[in-house]
């Protein structure tokens, strides 16, 4: 492998060497796993990215204020109860959640992060964690599984990666766990994710890392146009790769980006897939915009599209709907220089029908399938 080729690899959230993990049910959810564990057994730094919802959940509160220290050993998360809207009391909750952790692990209570995901506005059952918590510390292990499904809601199951690269000779491994399946749409998406390497990155450098990844994956995702109260993204880098570290900009932070973006896309990917009712997943390339924006705006505009959703659901390839959703975007666009690509075929050249019927069957047919391209092409500017 060489410098920034990234290799996938079987494994998940404690892949990389020195995390463990854990999951087990504790009492919030009736009967499956509920509360997950993710601990570095040595120092790590840390990042994190969080919802833009002016509403935020008492965890992400709490996430915020520590990750300031760019510090970070372990994250519990509950499923079942979003410990959202609750107050002060859901603030001492997701904070005494933190203590647990720290106290059963004898580390300072500042290197403990907590996220929780479920209904909003139910005050968390403390009792439950407070027996969860032991043997969630007890049980932790190189299998991360457990902690992936435990940290499920409506996904239909545990969504997990993990991929590799050289750097300095050393092999690398960044893994990682999600979850999401409503609330999915652009600054991330009703996701609790947590991701681990054994890379060596200075927490400066490690948070503009991972904003770079969060913005080329999930920032660029949708299903329902709503957004979350709890979405956060957590990443811990403990450097026991051996590997050196990385401080600034140069072939090593490049290598290292190439597999965090690498993981996060195919994480985010996953997210739409599951999403709560998508029977297709469906990426949307803007070729030609003046801007990055524009090019986003275009893309984000056609993904929402609900006449766009039907039209694909259907399998009918009316490219009209593409090129008025691109319209109406806000972005930069010149019409009679527009092209639309559904799939293999070309449907459009210069905003006008190109081919015949049997190039709209040709797009039909794609369109039958599980995964969809579209690709709007030409001058946006």
């Amino acid at each position: 492998m060489g410098g920034g080729v990234t290799r996938l690899i079987q494994g998940g959230v404690t892949s990389a060497q020195g995390f463990v993990a854990s999951g087990v049910h504790c009492g919030i959810k009736p009967q499956k796993k509920d509360l997950a564990l993710v601990v570095s057994r040595v120092p790590a730094a840390a990042a994190g990215v969080f919802t833009t919802n002016k509403v935020k959940a008492a965890p992400v509160l709490v996430n915020m204020e520590r990750i300031r220290s760019g510090q970070g050993r372990a994250v519990l998360l509950s499923s079942g109860n979003a410990n959202a809207c609750t107050g002060e009391q859901g603030l001492r909750d997701a904070k005494e959640m933190a203590h647990l952790v720290a106290q059963h692990l004898q580390i300072s209570e500042e290197l403990v992060y907590v996220c929780s995901t479920g209904p909003i506005g139910v005050p968390l059952p403390m009792e439950a964690i407070r027996r969860g918590v032991p043997e969630a510390v007890r049980l932790l292990g190189h299998d991360g599984i457990a902690a992936a499904e435990a940290i499920l809601t409506t996904d239909s199951g545990p969504k997990a990666g993990a991929v590799q690269v050289t750097i300095g000779r050393q092999v690398v491994t960044v893994g990682g766990m999600t979850k999401g399946a409503g609330m999915i749409h652009p600054q991330m998406a009703t996701t609790l994710t947590v991701l681990t390497t054994d890379a060596a990155v200075a927490p400066a450098v490690l948070q503009a890392a991972l904003r770079r990844a969060a913005d080329q994956s999930f920032n660029r995702i949708t299903v329902d146009g709503d957004r979350s109260t709890n979405d956060t993204i957590l990443v811990f880098a403990n450097g026991e790769a051996g590997a050196p570290q990385i401080d600034g900009p140069g072939e090593a932070l490049d290598a290292f980006q190439a597999a965090l973006d690498s993981l996060t896309v195919r994480l985010a990917k996953a997210l739409v897939r599951d999403g709560e009712g998508a029977t297709k997943l469906i990426e949307v390339t803007v070729e030609g915009a003046e801007t990055d924006d524009d090019a986003q705006r275009a893309a984000f505009a056609v993904a929402n599209s609900l006449l766009v959703k039907t039209a694909i659901h259907g399998a009918g390839a009316n490219w009209g709907r593409i090129m008025a959703a691109v319209g109406y975007s806000g972005a930069g666009v010149q019409p009679d220089r527009v092209a639309v690509r559904i799939g293999p075929a070309v449907v459009a050249e210069r905003g006008t029908l190109a081919g015949g019927p049997e190039r709209l069957e040709q797009a039909g047919e794609h369109l039958t399938g599980q995964d969809v391209q579209v690709t709007n092409a030409g001058d946006l500017s």
